[in-house]
């Protein structure tokens, strides 16, 4: 008898467990439903920015498949601007909101993949209905984004509120597109993904392209004139502003789960065992920026929003769906981006975490080149690792450089996943030439500093 596997949510994970499951069970076997409130399927949200500034000249190029190619190639029946309302488990039903011609569908369900992602954090004064006010959660605010800086008359004051990745790519988006931008952080350092003496070196780098960077400021409210955004009011003031970007972060988009009386756990975000289950409720699969993860260094349940977790996630619930057997091991937050030609990477916990999670730590932070110092090009770099003590175990690094810094915490990810220690890691055989690194790589150099440091500290 052919089972029916409503899938809400069309972007990564909720496309993909779609997709991994079709590859197990044919149409035949597994009738598949996409319910998706905006206009596309599968596509890049963290490649808006680059739209934005037109370093990507398509936005369709961010788009990995389209509604037409699962329909046909992978027998997918895709309802766009359809928004779930309900989750009736009882009754093993949802119900759908069709935004574009009203109305109400409700359809059974035997499997339930939840993937609805997360939901921008938006304080009341930016619900004020005043144009001019952007996220860039999804490609839809994208291109309503694009069409602002697009049309008559043109947007030439912009205030980005937040200093996330999202926040600090938007400034520099933003700046290429000729405007004067305001980025405002209420905290005292922006980049809070790194620790502070980490993120003034990405600050620097934001001022040194343009940005005006505001710490330490919250906005209050909008100011508005003939119903478009003129200024943003802070604690210290009017920022006059014809547009402005909210980059102050998501949180899990889990009320219709909470509604439905699904799980929620101590992250905020839905609970679900290694193979993507929610546990409890029979036929029920969660994955993406909605679900907590196991973090492999502090072993707590944490919520990380990023798409290379949502898309082997949804592989892993599509595959166990299919009939396989797959699990999910946990995260360990690693990530990079950029500030102009300046690349930030992180992984692992940083030391406010390191102290929250109970460990004793040694910190230490090494200062070297890209390549080597005589060959052209060479700029600097700033390693940053945190050692458990006694046992020397990396719990964290990060790195702030030039261009080859945001791909070696690639290398110290592998280090932090496979458990190794410091001692472990001033061994490492890694790849060396002048036009590439140092013949101490910057990683070896930072290494051998933090076995130095546990020396010193009696371990």
């Amino acid at each position: 008898m052919t089972q029916r596997l409503i899938v809400i949510g069309g972007d990564a994970a909720g496309m993909a467990a779609a997709s991994q499951a079709r590859r197990r069970r044919g149409p035949d076997d597994l009738e598949i439903v996409t319910f998706e409130r905006g206009h596309f399927t599968s596509y890049s949200a963290c490649g808006i920015p680059y739209w934005i500034s037109g370093v990507v000249p398509e936005r369709d190029q961010l788009v990995a498949r389209d509604p037409a190619t699962f329909r046909e190639k992978f027998h997918v029946d895709v309802r766009l601007r359809h928004e779930v309302t309900a989750i009736d488990l009882g009754r093993r039903e949802v119900v759908a909101r069709d935004l574009d011609r009203g109305g109400e569908v409700r359809e059974r369900f035997d499997i339930l993949m939840y993937a609805t992602g997360a939901a921008p954090v938006q304080p009341d004064w930016a619900l004020a209905d005043v144009g001019g006010v952007f996220g860039v959660q999804t490609l839809d605010d994208g291109a309503a984004l694009r069409d602002w800086l697009d049309a008559d008359p043109q947007p030439r004051r912009a205030v980005v509120v937040g200093g996330g990745y999202i926040g600090v790519e938007m400034a520099e988006a933003l700046i290429r597109r000729g405007l004067t931008v305001t980025l405002v952080e209420q905290a005292e350092q922006p980049m809070s993904t790194v620790d502070p003496d980490m993120a003034e070196l990405a600050t620097d780098a934001m001022r040194g392209l343009g940005v005006q960077v505001r710490t330490g400021l919250r906005v209050t409210g909008l100011a508005e004139r003939d119903g478009r955004v003129s200024a943003v009011h802070t604690t210290e003031g009017p920022i006059p502003a014809d547009l402005v970007v909210l980059g102050l972060g998501v949180r899990p988009n889990v009320e219709l789960a909470e509604a439905a009386g699904l799980p929620i756990g101590p992250s905020g975000a839905l609970r679900v065992d290694r193979r993507m289950r929610v546990p409890g409720v029979d036929g029920v699969w969660a994955a993406g920026d909605c679900v907590e993860s196991l973090h492999r260094v502090s072993g707590m349940p944490v919520n990380i929003p990023l798409g290379t977790y949502a898309n082997k996630q949804g592989r892993v619930a599509g595959i166990n769906i299919g009939g396989g057997y797959a699990t999910f091991p946990g995260v360990i937050g690693t990530a990079v981006t950029k500030v102009c030609d300046l690349e930030v990477g992180r992984t692992g916990l940083r030391e406010r975490d390191a102290v929250a999670a109970g460990f004793e730590f040694v910190s230490v932070i090494a200062e070297s080149t890209n390549r080597a110092g005589y060959f052209p090009g060479s700029r600097p770099m700033t390693v940053k690792l945190i050692a458990e003590k006694p046992s020397g175990r990396l719990l964290g690094a990060q790195i702030v450089g030039w261009s080859e810094a945001a791909k070696r915490i690639d290398a110290l990810a592998v280090a932090l996943w496979n458990k190794m220690t410091v001692d472990d890691m001033t061994a490492l055989d890694l790849g060396y030439a002048p036009p590439f690194a140092p013949v101490w790589d910057p990683i070896l150099i930072a290494a051998r500093k933090a076995v130095d440091a546990l020396a010193a500290s009696g371990r």
